[in-house]
């Protein structure tokens, strides 16, 4: 009886006690959910904000010299392959007081045909500004920026997009100038730069060398008379009052003489300026690009370009079409351009016509030169 009379007196106060906590905690728990509401919908919006950022850069194309591209933020899963992923050894990839992003390791997480973009999008955010693997010497009017051009789609090349005359014009600005021009690079990717005067710069080879002596060279040459052709043809476009052709060419037409101080003549003979360069570096450093090749298997000519600068064969006839207009190849449309890529407007254009019989009389000046040119490159081009 006493029990009863206990518990009767303590229930009103039990009931009170369990709807305030049950009141308590639905309140809780509806805040609790509020909470994970807001933090969910705030990382969605960031999440879609790094995509438009990453797509805004995607479609940026080639920048400027000292240009700087966007940043583009990365998801967690490439983050981790960083720092996990093992990197493969190449004579090309110098030792980085930094932590960097391998190109395998991203290629691995990003499709094929994204990965050019992807890689410079890493290595602007990542990679660190290294002095040149490889130099793209020579020769003027021989096709140099079509090379340039091309090899720079490979995802494992970075390449300064202008010529920087460093080794011939402005070697007193020092290397650590020239190393800031440079793009960002990762460990495993090439970094390149083109300069066609370098060739016949008799201080060029010793100044490489003293950069690095294992620096790997391409020197694209072109029939020497051909090559002469182009040369004159794009310096009339720019001062049409110059003297004809025939008349830079020889001393004395009538003896065959040709004048050999006409830069347009001198650039040919390719055999005086490479025995320069042979005091400096080995042949085996020195690829030579077939202009002439270049323009009927552009393919096939970068295949060799990329052997042997030890990169994967990437670059394929798939890449490529003839552009009739132009009397070249260019690069197809890439997926992030509404344009197929060719070379610029001075590209291309017609030569002057020049007498027969003095393009007969410039073979036969060239023809020793070429022959021996031969032999030492171990290469007939077949100019004569």
């Amino acid at each position: 009886m006493a029990c009863r009379l206990f518990l009767s007196g303590i229930a009103p106060y039990s009931n009170r006690f369990s709807k305030r906590f049950i009141f308590i905690f639905t309140l809780s728990l509806s805040f609790t959910y509020l909470c994970y509401c807001i933090i969910f919908c705030f990382s969605t919006i960031m999440e879609r904000n790094d995509e438009k950022s990453c797509l805004h850069s995607k479609n940026v194309g080639n920048k400027k010299l000292l240009q700087k591209l966007n940043d583009c933020t990365f998801p967690m899963d490439m983050r981790i392959a960083h720092e996990t992923g093992t990197q493969k050894g190449s004579s090309y990839r110098n030792q980085s007081k930094h932590h960097a992003f391998s190109s395998t390791n991203v290629r691995n997480i990003i499709a094929p045909n994204e990965s050019k973009v992807n890689n410079m999008t890493v290595a602007q955010k990542y990679g660190n500004k290294k002095l040149p693997n490889a130099l793209i010497v020579g020769v003027k009017k021989g096709g140099t920026r079509a090379v340039l051009e091309f090899i720079r789609i490979h995802p494992d090349v970075r390449a300064l997009g202008t010529e920087p005359h460093f080794f011939d014009r402005n070697y007193e600005m020092g290397l650590d100038w020239y190393r800031g021009l440079m793009p960002r690079t990762l460990d495993s990717q090439i970094t390149l730069e083109k300069t066609p005067s370098y060739f016949v710069t008799r201080e060029a080879p010793r100044r490489i060398a003293s950069m690095s002596h294992d620096t790997k060279l391409i020197v694209v040459v072109r029939n020497p008379v051909t090559r002469a052709i182009s040369d004159y043809t794009q310096t009339l476009s720019k001062k049409p009052d110059i003297p004809t052709f025939e008349e830079l060419a020889f001393k004395n037409r009538s003896l065959g003489l040709v004048d050999t101080s006409w830069n347009a003549i001198r650039i040919g003979m390719y055999i005086l300026h490479l025995e320069n360069w042979l005091q400096y570096f080995r042949i085996s450093q020195i690829h030579f690009v077939s202009g002439e090749r270049l323009i009927t298997d552009p393919a096939g000519e970068l295949g060799r370009v990329q052997d042997f600068l030890g990169l994967k064969r990437i670059i394929t006839d798939k890449h490529f079409y003839f552009n009739r207009t132009k009397g070249f190849p260019c690069l197809k449309k890439p997926e992030s351009s509404s344009q197929p890529r060719c070379l610029g407007k001075s590209k291309g254009r017609t030569h002057v016509q020049i007498d027969r019989e003095v393009i007969e009389q410039l073979r036969e000046f060239y023809r020793p030169f070429n022959i021996k040119f031969y032999e030492t490159v171990g290469n007939d081009f077949r100019w004569d």
